[in-house]
């Protein structure tokens, strides 16, 4: 524990708990009422335990549990322990896509944070949408926080090989739609991918924002690379109780860990992981949060200087349990010690310099040397041209090489719905030459900028053999995806973006060395199809829709609500006590 900086009677709680007056009495009285003693809650840190456990999240299963096992190294602290439930976002449940909620999750987290007599927080989260909404809602709080990460689900297995959640599913979905794999055999996939609670155990949106998380500072050293099965999880969820109450008597803040340097290391971090895309939109909306500048660019250098180095789906061989055992996220870190700002302070009380000092790597082909990268191509490049002025974005290292330089006709689908109706009608003009594009499919065109950005292969063509096509939208995919996806095209097709004037058959270049995505349309042509072109009707009339429509940013701005975002950190409005 570090030097302590408050007293008691600086506590936060104690306007609620520790002064003389009506309203403390009320609110001790109705403490006691539920059976806890005076001591226990007055003069003590209050710490909150933000909870996003539900019985429609299978990633967050465990979470109930490891609330009772954060509280008792809480109460070991000195501290007392409040749990307060959050809205889940269980990924695969949510519809459209949690991304539409993810704002809402983290102005929950942020009023929960403010409403209640709270001198710190641990948030258990790890579910896609869930740690940067929690991560968001306490960086604009900042009160001491720590990030509690649900950890990954163990391997899955079948027919003797191990498949992982979602990169498989892909997989041998295109199979069983080739007709290469019986039904039988596809419910077999199912029975065995996800054995246990715990998120993604790919390189997926999960995995990518806990690491990412971590490097930010804000969880406990290698915390983000336990399995959730694992009896260190429980032990760790143990310790995170402990350090809150360290932390709260340190006052150590969001404020003090969250610098543009530590973005900068979360930015080489995601790149050598091959992170998910996700993490562009995450991360992004993390940072300006506080208040610190984060362009594309800032994502496309990072990918061009640090290679792929975890050799894990979908850009790689291996899943998260792998990559536990052969070192995890700081062994991971240990081979880019040139690339970090090692003196960033954490949760942890120590900077990298401590932290990395002695970490060991116990397998190179999980974990690469920076001379021998699991991919040639980047993990992620920013594509400029007509298409997307700021940038549309790629995944080199998960796509097909000899796609990378690419011409092909438009086949173009105007909304998910014109997709799935027409996909594989026999009379579709497509071939596997032809570029995949889907419109209204991003942040308010979706609504929610949902994963529709793996656009699925035409079945007449999977039964040719193939197995990749350019595609193009302004859609995100899964973390868990693959493929030459172009997504998060910016200014998106709702809004009337160049996206929207895309029409059957206009020719698309795509040159990811180059870093170009063009449309071979004549700049004349291009302004009569914009004279034309109509807004959609607006999508929502009322209630968290329609919040949702009027003040979403776009995807280069992280798709957080434009009165939430800083220039510069505020001083937090704290409620009043009448």
């Amino acid at each position: 524990m570090g030097t302590p900086k408050t007293k008691p009677e600086d506590l936060r709680s104690h306007r609620w708990f520790g002064v003389h007056d009506m309203r403390s009495f009320s609110h001790r009285a109705r403490t006691l009422q539920m059976g806890y003693r005076r001591e226990e809650f007055v003069g003590r840190p209050v710490i909150g335990i933000i909870n996003t456990w539900s019985d429609m999240n299978p990633c967050h299963h465990h979470l109930r549990q490891r609330a009772e096992d954060v509280k008792r190294g809480v109460w070991q602290a000195g501290g007392y322990p409040v749990e307060l439930p959050a809205l889940s976002l269980g990924e695969v449940m949510v519809k459209p896509t949690a991304m539409l909620y993810r704002n809402l999750l983290a102005l929950e987290v942020e009023e929960l944070l403010r409403s209640h007599p709270l001198d710190g927080a641990v948030l258990l989260g790890g579910c896609d949408k869930t740690g940067p909404a929690l991560m968001m809602g306490a960086i604009s709080m900042d009160l001491p926080v720590i990030f509690l990460p649900a950890g990954s689900l163990l391997r899955g297995n079948f027919q003797g090989k191990f498949v992982g959640s979602g990169v498989d599913t892909w997989r041998y979905w295109d199979e069983l739609r080739a007709g290469t794999i019986s039904k039988e055999e596809w419910f077999g996939v199912e029975a065995g991918m996800a054995r246990s609670f715990g998120h993604c155990n790919t390189m997926g949106t999960a995995s990518t924002m806990t690491a990412i998380i971590e490097t930010l500072g804000f969880t406990l050293p290698g915390a983000t690379s336990i399995l959730a099965a694992d009896s260190n999880h429980v032990r760790m969820s143990s310790l995170c109780g402990q350090r809150i109450v360290e932390m709260v008597w340190e006052d150590l803040r969001p404020s003090d860990i969250l610098t543009r340097k530590s973005v900068e290391n979360a930015l080489n971090v995601m790149a050598s992981m091959a992170g998910s895309t996700n993490g562009v939109v995450h991360l992004t909306a993390m940072a300006k949060r506080a208040g610190i500048p984060i362009s594309l660019d800032d994502f496309h250098n990072a990918a061009q200087q640090t290679p792929v180095l975890a050799n894990i789906r979908p850009s790689g061989t291996y899943l998260m349990e792998d990559f536990y055992y052969a070192g995890g996220l700081l062994g991971l870190m240990t081979r880019l010690t040139d690339r970090l700002h090692l003196g960033e302070k954490t949760i942890s009380g120590q900077d990298w310099h401590a932290l990395l000092d002695g970490v060991k790597i116990f397998n190179e082909d999980v974990i690469r040397p920076i001379e021998d990268p699991v991919s040639d191509q980047p993990p992620l490049v920013v594509l400029k041209g007509n298409l997307s002025t700021p940038g549309a974005i790629i995944k080199p290292s998960a796509a097909s090489p000899h796609l990378m330089q690419h011409k092909g006709k438009a086949v173009v689908f105007k909304d998910y719905k014109d997709m799935a109706r027409r996909l594989d009608d026999p009379s579709l003009d497509v071939d596997e030459n032809s570029v995949l594009v889907l419109q209204s499919a991003g942040p308010i065109g979706g609504p929610g900028m949902p994963e529709w950005g793996m656009l699925p292969i035409p079945k007449r063509l999977l039964q040719k053999g193939v197995r990749d096509m350019v595609r193009i939208s302004d859609a995100r995919m899964s973390g868990t995806s693959y493929g030459t996806c172009v997504l998060h095209v910016t200014p998106e097709s709702a809004v009337g973006g160049p996206l929207a004037l895309v029409q059957d058959g206009d020719l698309i270049e795509l040159d990811v060395a180059a870093n170009k995505l063009w449309l071979h349309v004549s700049d004349e042509e291009l302004a009569r199809r914009k004279a034309a072109w109509q807004p959609p009707e607006k999508r929502y009339e009322r209630s968290y829709g329609a919040l949702y429509i009027d003040h979403i940013t776009q995807v280069d701005q992280g798709c957080d609500f434009d009165f939430l975002q800083t220039e510069g950190r505020r001083p937090v409005a704290e409620p009043e006590i009448f």
